[in-house]
Formats: structure tokens, C-alpha cells, sequence
């Protein structure tokens, strides 16, 4: 049921038609239609805190943008379906749902790895429900499908041999409305939530950074084929781009976290504690994030989820010279 589940999110429909890009050539100006997961039309992390300042548009202005325009999504699948209808350029979003997009044929490059170390955690209801991993036997489980916490929730139940009565696709911010009720006895979430849910008093089942590191997400930036065919600068200008944004944002922490605040609707507080400075390296990629990835695919590829594999490093633009 599960792999029903995540395969009916995650396919793509080929033969699907969509929007021309709107960088219809070499020497055009345009804006950059970029696709990122979120509620609030924003890209988070330090891109999107440069580009509130006013600096990305500047540092993408060479290929011609004059504007960015930003469309959030609750979850990669909602965003590949976008991606499929050619109404994206760029976009910024987990691993997973990128991956299996690609194997399922969606033309994209990968450009960048924006954050790395994504961490998650499961959570129970608050009376009767499951203190481990292995409890979560012959339980229902609410995990957003298709995202990097639900590969983190499969790999953990296969490595404690547990096998649940149910996974349902719950948004993560609709969960705890779901544990309150009992409709379901835990949950997996990013951390944010379950640093959230854990100070209301709901139990904690496992934290994947202290238990499971190696089912840690990582955000990948990719470009449809289309796009960077018109426009190949679109590498190394992003490249350049994460960088100097990762640099900023490290140098004025404080700064990055209101502004994490005030895009992703959590307190402060949790904020505090859920931002790590470490996950934003100002490479667009590294080993630690490159290994993760390869991690997350194989897994992939042999529960299923991948229809057909690919090369990561063919996949992958290399960084600039």
C-alpha cells in the first residue's frame, strides 16, 4: 500500500504539455520561475534571505533575469507535477522526490545541493502509543509521502524489521491535528515540527540525527534540460550565488534566522534550535552531502521507487572551473 501510495504521487506523466519557458533565448531577459517547498510564495535558507535583501537578482542579472518568481509547494511530488508541466525553471526541494523524478524520466540536471543534513524525527500520540521504532508494528503511521522524511521512515521501520498496518499521507502540518484525534498512533515530521510537537508533550519515538544518520535529507537545486540548454550560465551563476548567500547568512545569523521566522510560521524559539549553521556549506556540493545522496538512491532504486536508475554523476553538473 505504501509503494501504491508513493508511486501514484511521484509519476510522471509523459506525455504531459505545459507553459513555454519563459527564457526563451540566449540574450532574452526573463524571469526565473522557481518551484521551492513552503506555504509563503518564499524560498528559505540563504538563498532566500540574500534574495530578500535584494542581492540574487543582481548576482543572476548576466543571463538576463530581471525578477524572480517564486511558487511554493507543500510537498515534491505537488512541485514534480509543476516541474512536468513546464511551468518551472528552477527548483529548490528534498532529495527524494527529485530523484524519483528523474528516474521516472523527468528531463532535469542537479546544479546544487542547498542544504545537507536534513534532519527528522518520529512522534507518538500522547496516551497509548508507541515508545520505538519497532513498536510502530501493526500501527498507523502519518509520514508527507514522496518526501525525504518519508524515505527516513521506511529505511528506520526496515532496519528495526517493523512493518506498520498503515502509512498515510498526512501534511506535516496537518499531523498534529491527526495525533490529537488518534486517527493516527505516530508520525514522522521534519524537525521543525518535531521540535514543535515534542515541547506540546507528545513522546518521542526516534530522532534520525541521533539514531538513523545515515536517512539524513539533503535539498536539491535542479534546472529542467530545457532551461539550461538556453541557458548554460545558469551553473555557475547559481553556484556563485549559494555561496556568497551561504557566507551572508552564516555572517549574519541572527538576521537568517528572523528570516527563517518569518517565512516558515514557527516560533523563534524552535527556530533556535532546528537551524544548523553546518547544514549550509558554501560548496555547491560536498563529499558529505554527495554521499548522502548516493545513499538516498540506492535506497531508492532497490525498494522500488526508482523506475530506472540513472548515474548521479551524470546527472550532476560539476562545479564551475
Amino acid at each position: 500500500m505504501v509503494r501504491r501510495v508513493m508511486v501514484l504521487l511521484l509519476l510522471l506523466a509523459a506525455g504531459a504539455c505545459g507553459n513555454d519557458s519563459e527564457a526563451a533565448g540566449p540574450g532574452d531577459s526573463f524571469v526565473l520561475r522557481v518551484g521551492a517547498i513552503g506555504n509563503s510564495n518564499a524560498i528559505s535558507g540563504p538563498i532566500g534571505y540574500w534574495h530578500k535583501q535584494g542581492k540574487l537578482v543582481p548576482a543572476l542579472a548576466s543571463l538576463g533575469v530581471t525578477d524572480l518568481k517564486v511558487v511554493t509547494f507543500p510537498n515534491g511530488p505537488d512541485l514534480n507535477q509543476a516541474l512536468v508541466a513546464d511551468e518551472l525553471d528552477l527548483a529548490l526541494y528534498g532529495d527524494t522526490p527529485a530523484l524519483v523524478a528523474k528516474g521516472a524520466g523527468q528531463p532535469t540536471r542537479l546544479i546544487a545541493q542547498s542544504q545537507i543534513n536534513l534532519d527528522a524525527g518520529i512522534l507518538a500520540k500522547k496516551s497509548g502509543g508507541p515508545a520505538s521504532v519497532a513498536d510502530l508494528a501493526g500501527k498507523k503511521v502519518a509520514v508527507q509521502t514522496g518526501s525525504y522524511i518519508h524515505r527516513y521512515l521506511l529505511g528506520a521501520l526496515a532496519d528495526a524489521n517493523a512493518k506498520p498496518a498503515e502509512v498515510v499521507h498526512i501534511y506535516s502540518s496537518d499531523v498534529e491535528a491527526a495525533l490529537e484525534r488518534g486517527d493516527v498512533d505516530a508520525a514522522a515530521v521534519p524537525i521543525a515540527n518535531f521540535i514543535a510537537l515534542k515541547g506540546k508533550g507528545y513522546p518521542v519515538v526516534d530522532l534520525a540525527s541521533e539514531t538513523h544518520a545515515k536517512y539524513l535529507g539533503t535539498s536539491s537545486v535542479v534546472v529542467t534540460e530545457k532551461f539550461l540548454a538556453a541557458k548554460p550560465g545558469i551553473v555557475d551563476a547559481w553556484q556563485g550565488a549559494h555561496t556568497a548567500a551561504v557566507k551572508a547568512a552564516k555572517a549574519d545569523w541572527p538576521g537568517f534566522v528572523d528570516y527563517s521566522v518569518s517565512i516558515q510560521g514557527f516560533p523563534k524559539t524552535v527556530l533556535e534550535q532546528s537551524l544548523k549553521p553546518e547544514q549550509w556549506v558554501e560548496e555547491p556540493f560536498s563529499q558529505e552531502g554527495l554521499t548522502l545522496l548516493a545513499g538516498t538512491k540506492q535506497f531508492l532504486v532497490e525498494q522500488k521507487f526508482i523506475r530506472k536508475d540513472f548515474d548521479l554523476d551524470a546527472w550532476r553538473v560539476k562545479d564551475p572551473a
